[in-house]
């Protein structure tokens, strides 16, 4: 058992997420970085899917009931074990009675406590991730709060044997104020002018305050639309269109001066004039960008995108050999 003595800022039990439900009104939820969540498993010799905590900017402290062994990545947070300053991307030795203590981040946004044999909720939809817009999965469908009790499994054989590895400098991310998003384009694009593509793929985008796991809020650019006439049922904006289903990554314009980008929480369908789609590789890199960190769109094609996808993949069986039978 884990006790969340301090839960940090937003603090949820999140895995890969669920699917089969977004037709539904049921988006995938699941960790905002894929990537980290990822090889954080890997180093506790977990499978992929296996549950752990996403933190938000702040950290938290938990007293351990069991001994075990831990791995943080992602955004870099200070972390003390007993008091004794520990590295991230590295397995971690854990005994019964001590205390772990992650302070907030300088770069990034999500950090990730993965423990072998995962963290113990009920599944809901096929997964633990928590969904707290319709308070489902997770820790009572919930961020954490103080005097939580979470359940750990039993370590997996062969996870004591996994503590002093880490993951190589090389493969791990860095944490930029400054982010290129690779995209798709295509959906309504058609609906926003020749000067307007241009000058959404030609401009810095800020990230606002307002981003969140539902989507990222840009601002500071500026586009303009054909100026067709919204269809009927659309409503009266040019920036409306027929309601549709939105996939996770959609780069859509509420108004001509600010655009949003759907993440693992967000809304399953509406209206806004969708110029394309951000590949899920670089969502991750998105979900590591704090406010008023700048973003430039590049377009690629289908093709393209899948040879990222398979670079990736590549890349987790290089560390999965690396980390696990190595």
């Amino acid at each position: 058992m884990i006790v969340v003595k301090e839960a940090g800022l937003w603090t949820t039990v999140q895995d890969t997420g669920r699917s089969g439900g977004y037709h539904l009104g049921v988006p995938p939820s699941g960790a905002a970085d894929q990537y980290s969540y990822y090889i954080g498993n890997l180093l506790v010799a977990n499978p992929a899917h296996f549950a752990a905590l996403e933190m938000t900017l702040m950290g938290g402290t938990f007293l351990f009931h069991k001994n075990t062994v831990i791995a943080l990545t992602g955004a870099p947070m200070k972390a003390y074990l007993n008091h004794e300053l520990v590295p991230f991307w590295e397995a971690l030795e854990v005994k019964e009675g001590d205390v772990l203590t992650i302070k907030e981040c300088r770069k990034g946004v999500k950090s990730y406590l993965c423990v072998s044999g995962g963290i113990q909720v009920e599944d809901v939809f096929g997964s633990k991730s928590t969904y707290e817009v319709s308070k489902i999965g997770g820790f009572k469908g919930r961020k954490l709060q103080s005097g939580d009790e979470l359940s750990i499994s039993e370590p997996l054989p062969g996870a004591f044997k996994q503590v002093g590895k880490s993951a190589p400098l090389e493969y791990t991310p860095t944490f930029n104020e400054f982010q290129e998003l690779r995209v798709i384009m295509g959906l309504s694009s058609y609906l926003v002018s020749d000067e307007g593509l241009k000058n959404f793929l030609t401009t810095e985008w800020k990230v606002s305050y307002e981003s969140n796991r539902v989507a990222y809020r840009y601002t500071g650019g500026n586009v303009s639309f054909t100026g067709q006439h919204p269809p009927f049922g659309a409503g009266e904006s040019l920036s409306n269109v027929v309601d549709f289903a939105f996939p996770i990554g959609s780069i859509m314009f509420t108004n001509e001066k600010e655009l949003i980008i759907l993440h693992n929480d967000a809304t399953t369908g509406g209206g806004y004039v969708t110029v394309g789609t951000v590949i899920s590789q670089d969502l991750d890199l998105m979900a590591q960008l704090r406010p008023a960190s700048t973003s430039r769109f590049i377009t690629v094609t289908f093709e393209q995108a899948m040879e990222v996808r398979a670079e990736r993949r590549k890349q987790l069986e290089i560390m999965e050999e690396m980390l696990l039978r190595s």
